[in-house]
Parts: structure tokens; C-alpha cells; sequence
């Protein structure tokens, strides 16, 4: 139920802050990585997943960062814009990753999101996600952690036998769902120890 909602807020304030107020795609998502409304609503806070149009998170990413007050313009829409997709597919990206909207958007411009759609808006979320996992991987590179278990000759599974740390967590680590440098104190000792390396080799600056 989040999901589907923050997918349609999203959509709806991409497709109106382009369509409606004629911002451009790349200024509307400066906008909203800076807000804090991108963090609530990665959260998955109930206000913007659900007590909000999207029309008027628009308006309240609009006012926070610029403060300036944008009146609601009455107008019917009847089809899902371009603009409404790349919202609605990038909402279930941060979902899917556990990713900041703003790593998110460092890696892929609003322009690739919007070549993407003719060929990817009928098809299955999953193509979309592989697509943006792969410019993820090109634009942020491997892991401390991932390169040395790589150099010690271990596979995740192996590692997670070696350390006790669970192969989901080694996973999640390598592809940056989950911050290395948030991880117990004992999780990083227990890595590092067997990948004969020191803590602080494997924490990301």
C-alpha cells in the first residue's frame, strides 16, 4: 500500500511540476534531493505517502527550497505523462534499493530517465530496474568490502560462513542498500577479521 501510493505522489508531482508549472526535469529533481520531503517520503512517511497529493508535495518541495508559494491551476489529465512515469518508476527504485533519492539521481539524469520510457513504460518494473542497478554500478564503484573478499578468493556465501555476518547483510553491503559505516561494531570486526584486514579498511569515506 506505501508503495503504490508513493509511486502515484511522485508521478503525480513529477508530471505537474513539468506539465503544469513548467519547471524542467533536471531543475524539479534539484529541487527535491535538497528537500526534505525526498527523506519523508523514502521513509515512507504517512503525510506524503498518503495525506498528500501529489500536487501538493510539489508545492511544498517548491516553498521549501525556493520559498515560493505555487497556486494549484485546475486542470484534467486523462493519460500518464512521460514526466508521471519517470516519478512513479524512480519511487519504486528508492523502494526496491534502499537508496537516497539523491544517490539515486546522481547516477541517472532525468534526461536517460525520460529516453527510457517508450521502451520500458508498457514492460515490466523489473527491466527498469536492472537498467538503473547497472548505471549504479558504472557510476559508483565496487565496495571496500567487495574488493577485499574479492582479493582473499571468497564468494558471499563463504564469507558469511567465515564471519557469521549473514550473506543477505554481505550483499546488501557490497551494493550500498545498507551503509557499511552504520553497521555494529562487531559486524565490521567480525568482517574484517576474516578478511585479515583492519575495521577501518572496510568503512566507506
Amino acid at each position: 500500500m506505501y508503495l503504490s501510493n508513493a509511486q502515484a505522489v511522485l508521478g503525480d508531482a513529477f508530471d505537474y511540476a513539468v506539465n503544469v508549472c513548467h519547471y524542467s526535469g533536471e531543475d524539479f529533481i534539484k529541487m527535491f534531493v535538497v528537500s526534505t520531503i525526498s527523506t519523508k517520503i523514502a521513509n515512507g512517511e504517512p503525510a506524503y505517502t498518503k495525506g498528500k497529493s501529489g500536487i501538493e508535495v510539489l508545492i511544498d518541495i517548491v516553498y521549501e527550497t525556493t520559498g515560493k508559494y505555487i497556486p494549484i491551476i485546475p486542470e484534467a489529465r486523462f493519460s500518464r505523462s512521460p514526466e508521471y512515469w519517470i516519478g512513479w518508476a524512480i519511487a519504486y527504485y528508492q523502494w526496491y534499493s534502499c537508496r537516497k533519492f539523491g544517490e539515486i539521481f546522481r547516477a541517472i539524469s532525468f534526461a536517460d530517465l525520460k529516453s527510457l520510457y517508450h521502451t520500458l513504460h508498457e514492460a515490466d518494473i523489473s527491466k527498469f530496474v536492472d537498467i538503473v542497478d547497472a548505471k549504479m554500478k558504472e557510476y559508483y564503484p565496487e565496495t571496500r568490502l567487495k574488493s577485499f573478499r574479492s582479493t582473499n578468493g571468497l564468494s558471499q556465501n563463504e564469507l558469511a560462513r567465515v564471519s557469521g555476518v549473514n550473506s543477505r547483510s554481505i550483499q546488501m553491503y557490497e551494493q550500498r542498500r545498507k551503509d557499511i559505516n552504520k553497521a555494529s561494531a562487531e559486524t565490521v570486526w567480525r568482517l574484517a577479521k576474516a578478511l585479515n584486514c583492519g575495521m577501518e579498511d572496510l568503512l566507506e569515506v
